[in-house]
């Protein structure tokens, strides 16, 4: 097989890749080599095994090299002036073209393997959905991937004009790390973690001896205290799993603004991660505050803005996420910089909502919460009184919980306009702020049902093209709901008033 160097405006991979994937093979293998060894033992003796393992290991890790290599040879991409090129495969060749002006993201990510080697994987996008508007060039070196990210980013437009600082607008707080425990990660983790123990164990034929384990560290326990002992260890682990995933994902944290007009978050400790926003793209931000969080004073600050990557590996990576969870002024002052305003509109005072919606949240929440104490009841009634009494636990503990939610919910609802944006909040375990410029928005979805039309309420929807497409104010007055959005985009909305009247409903677009 030829291995001549492609034409001069053609690069390869960095050969090195082969290197990479043999390692990543080889650390598989030997984590499966012990108990494959030690299960055949038993029948060939150990020596014997150790062999047979040996060989089974140089032929895996030699196939994946080989296969790679194959792989590097034929992969080859090109910037042209217009496209940019990516030719892959052996029996089955893929051309696969991306305009450059329809580029808007290139994403720099290195693991600790890549790292130690001066590697990184390139991220090309577009912003739409499927794979077919990204190429991943894997690996570079990281001069190239910098290098591919200052010439694919070039725009010829300039900075939008604003009186905000170039470079660093933000950088890690090490006592944020104190928010990481509060989120809904830890208990995620935790149950993770006590799910894991129990597969684990099951692989290996001992879950049984695992429960007795346990079962015998409590045996004179009343069950009670047992519940709240193990429900505390899952917790303490999710606790521990969650200061470990904040620091890999937020440590080297820095937020810039780099000279025209774009933004990039980089941040990781051992994966490195670097990702670019242009400014001409984000039409607002979104001040998201999980329940935990929110209890503490801090809120994440989210862009709102077209053009991010929309697969499921960028959606898992916290794509759009331009500061983690941090004091509430602080967040708001990193918005008003990224938005190159002078106060942030994420701070804006809001127009409350009528005390109608607060009745609605109250109805919502108490049937949740009294749907499944209901059944419960009708089974004991049918079945054993313990249910009844377990339906009574229930009601005691889900019914304050649902009112104290519910209240919070309204109190977190509003609306306003704020300079070029307008704002909407609602939420209660996730609150949402959402500043969306008036510019980017595209049309209005007003709906009111008739438990709202009997209240005096409806729900306007701003469309827009960034971020989650469609932002709500919920269970407006219906005359200040109207008014909001035809103030916020002035003649989008007046032209469907007339037939909302009549029919209840309405739905506008440009």
């Amino acid at each position: 097989m030829s291995t001549a160097a492609p034409p001069a405006d053609w690069h390869r991979l960095d050969p090195r890749t082969v290197l990479v994937t043999a390692l990543v093979v080889a650390g598989v293998v030997a984590g499966a080599a012990v108990p494959t060894t030690l299960g055949l033992a038993g029948w060939l003796g150990l020596p014997a095994a150790v062999l047979w393992v040996l060989a089974a290991a140089v032929l895996v890790i030699g196939a994946a090299a080989g296969a790679d290599r194959v792989r590097w040879h034929r992969t080859r991409y090109r910037i042209g002036p217009e496209r940019v090129d990516l030719h892959t495969g052996l029996l089955i060749v893929k051309r696969r073209s991306l305009a450059r002006g329809r580029i808007r993201t290139v994403d720099l990510t290195a693991n600790p393997m890549l790292r130690l080697l001066g590697l990184v994987t390139v991220r090309i996008g577009t912003g739409e959905q499927g794979s077919e508007s990204t190429l991943e060039l894997d690996p570079v070196t990281r001069a190239e991937g910098e290098r591919l990210r200052r010439v694919l980013l070039e725009r010829a437009v300039t900075a939008p004009a604003g009186v905000h600082r170039e470079g660093e607008l933000a950088v890690l707080d090490p006592r944020w790390i104190r928010y990481a425990p509060v989120s809904f990660v830890a208990p995620m983790l935790g149950g993770a973690a006590a799910g894991a123990v129990l597969q684990v164990s099951d692989w290996v034929g001992a879950r049984a001896d695992v429960i007795a384990w346990i079962g015998d560290r409590f045996r004179e326990t009343p069950l009670l205290w047992t519940i709240v002992a193990l429900v505390l260890a899952a917790l303490v682990s999710g606790v521990v799993g969650a200061l470990g995933l904040w620091i890999e994902m937020w440590w080297n944290y820095r937020l810039e603004r780099e000279p025209g007009g774009t933004l990039r978050v980089r941040r990781g400790l051992f994966t490195s991660r670097s990702i670019s926003v242009e400014e001409a793209r984000l039409r607002g931000v979104d001040l998201v505050e999980p329940l935990g969080v929110r209890l503490f004073g801090a809120a994440r600050l989210d862009a709102v803005t077209t053009g991010l990557a929309k697969d499921h590996e960028a959606r898992n990576a916290d794509h759009n996420t331009l500061l983690p969870a941090a004091p509430r002024k602080r967040a708001d002052a990193v918005a008003a910089d990224v938005l190159r305003e002078a106060v942030a509109p994420t701070g804006a005072a809001l127009t409350p909502h009528p005390r109608a919606a607060r009745g609605r949240r109250l109805r919502w929440a108490l049937a949740a919460a009294l749907g499944p104490v209901l059944l419960l009841a009708l089974l004991g009634a049918l079945l054993t009184p313990v249910l009844l009494w377990i339906a009574l636990g229930c009601a005691a503990v889900a019914v304050p919980v649902a009112v104290v939610l519910a209240l919070d919910a309204y109190r977190g609802l509003g609306h306003a306009l704020s300079g070029r944006y307008l704002v909407t909040r609602s939420g209660t375990v996730r609150r949402s702020t959402a500043a969306l410029e008036r510019a980017g928005v595209i049309g209005w979805t007003v709906k009111q049902s008739v438990f709202q039309r009997r209240a005096g309420l409806l729900s306007v929807t701003a469309t827009t093209a960034a971020g989650g497409g469609a932002y709500t104010a919920y269970d407006t007055d219906a005359s200040e709901g109207l008014t909001f959005a035809a103030e916020a985009v002035p003649g989008l909305l007046e032209p469907f008033l007339e037939p909302f009247l009549e029919r209840g409903e309405a739905s506008s677009g440009p």
